[in-house]
């Protein structure tokens, strides 16, 4: 593989360095750097971050390839300056399997656009009674190590327990959809003024920070690691202080949209943003941001959800649940944490780097920018605004809350172990 040489880019947004990199690796970070025969980027002030890692995405395949398929998704992460990329389970056949996760991971490494990294489901089909293979999924050529229902909560306090202590035995950890199901039938938007004007099932709040009080007491019990996905209220939060306060070994995600958008929008009966867990209210989006820039809430995960237009081009009660999310992730987190000043980029590079790859055990990403790590970076034209238009997805699907949204910061290239991705906002 040729040298690249970046030159003058802002690492993690300090001042401006040259970055070499030679093959997979990172050779040199530095200023005035040269090599002879280097292919030679200039970042002219572009913010150089380690390459996305995305804890939440649905790649939909196999089975819903209509919506997504490995290849469209792993493009969709590249564009957004992701280099890994964790699948959620709840695909058809489900993964819960060694099988079915090996099959994804191979996709994966056959896209050559980000590494997959399978999730495997905690119980047989998602049907929440029986404990899926946690074992055979972690021993095999995918190496699992985070498990979830995701679509779903584990909602037995039994089979969550079970779960709990068998990744246990090998440092896994179970990512909870905090969902009382009995709380939320029918629940189509946040419970609130607006869900009674509206005429709307309500979806309270109480329904997600029930679950979660619930496991990280669990998880205390057993000792063992808890992951809360797309976490949504500002009580749900307190929780997971109280939780860490206690030493509790629990970590927490939050999405984009829950950063930006408010139940306010439900008033348009646009279905792009009907969503699970659904849009909250102006106060739980102040307290997210909050807890994001304190470190309650550990990282940002897109919960990249995509469905076909049948699924999203209809009314408000027959409409699918979800987002995608990959491809303006950062910029909803330039306008939201940075732009505010609630986070400088190199906190980003924590809440969207260097943490998730942790808490995943995603080897080789989430590594500093560095002589000698690998070469998963990408590089973000922060001066940029335009508004978003999903016609230039690489997304197999569109259903994107930002149509035509301004929205600031754009990734244009984007390098998974030396090899570009993405070069000037092209996908290679």
């Amino acid at each position: 593989m040729s040298k690249i040489l970046i030159r003058g880019a802002k690492v993690l947004g300090g001042e401006p360095q040259d970055v070499l990199i030679d093959g997979e690796l990172i050779a040199a970070v530095g200023t005035g750097l040269s090599a002879e025969g280097a292919e030679v980027v200039e970042a002219d002030g572009k913010v150089l971050l380690p390459g996305l890692v995305d804890l939440h995405t649905h790649l939909r395949e196999p089975g819903r390839e209509d919506s997504e398929t490995v290849l469209t998704g792993t493009r969709a992460a590249a564009s957004g300056g992701f280099t890994a990329v964790f699948a959620m389970a709840n695909t058809f056949p489900v993964a819960d399997t060694a099988g079915v996760v090996e099959q994804v991971w191979r996709l994966g490494k056959e896209s050559g656009y980000c590494d997959v990294r399978p999730i495997g489901a905690v119980t047989v089909g998602l049907e929440g009674r029986k404990l899926a293979e946690l074992g055979a999924m972690h021993d095999s050529a995918a190496q699992v190590s985070v498990f979830s229902d995701d679509g779903k909560c584990v909602d037995d306090a039994v089979i969550m327990r079970r779960a709990l202590e068998y990744v246990k035995a090998f440092g896994g950890v179970v990512a909870q959809h905090a969902q009382e199901p009995r709380l939320t039938e029918g629940a189509q938007m946040n419970e609130g003024v607006v869900s009674a004007e509206l005429g709307l099932g309500g979806w309270p709040a109480v329904a997600e920070e029930s679950i979660i009080a619930r496991d990280v007491l669990l998880a205390e019990h057993v000792g063992s690691r808890l992951h809360i996905c797309h976490l949504s209220t500002a009580g749900s939060v307190e929780i997971i202080r109280w939780a860490k306060s206690r030493g509790i070994d629990v970590t927490a995600e939050v999405c984009p949209h829950h950063l930006l958008l408010t139940e306010e929008m439900v008033r348009t009966y646009n279905p792009a943003y009907k969503v699970n867990p659904p849009l909250r209210t102006e106060r739980d989006v102040r307290a997210l941001r909050e807890a994001l820039a304190d470190g309650t809430i550990d990282i940002v995960a897109t919960d990249h959800a995509p469905h076909p237009h049948e699924d999203k081009d209809c009314e408000w009660a027959a409409a699918a649940m979800g987002m995608v999310g990959l491809e303006t992730a950062l910029s909803v987190v330039q306008e939201t944490m940075v732009e505010t000043g609630l986070l400088d980029w190199a906190a980003v590079a924590d809440r969207m780097s260097f943490t998730p790859a942790r808490i995943g055990s995603a080897t080789g990403h989430g590594r500093p920018v560095a002589a000698g790590e690998p070469a998963n970076l990408t590089l973000v034209d922060t001066a940029y605004r335009g508004e978003v238009d999903p016609a230039r997805f690489a997304s197999r699907s569109r259903n994107t809350p930002y149509e035509g949204r301004e929205l600031p910061g754009r990734v244009t290239h984007t390098w998974l172990r030396g090899k570009a991705t993405l070069m000037d906002g092209k996908l290679t």
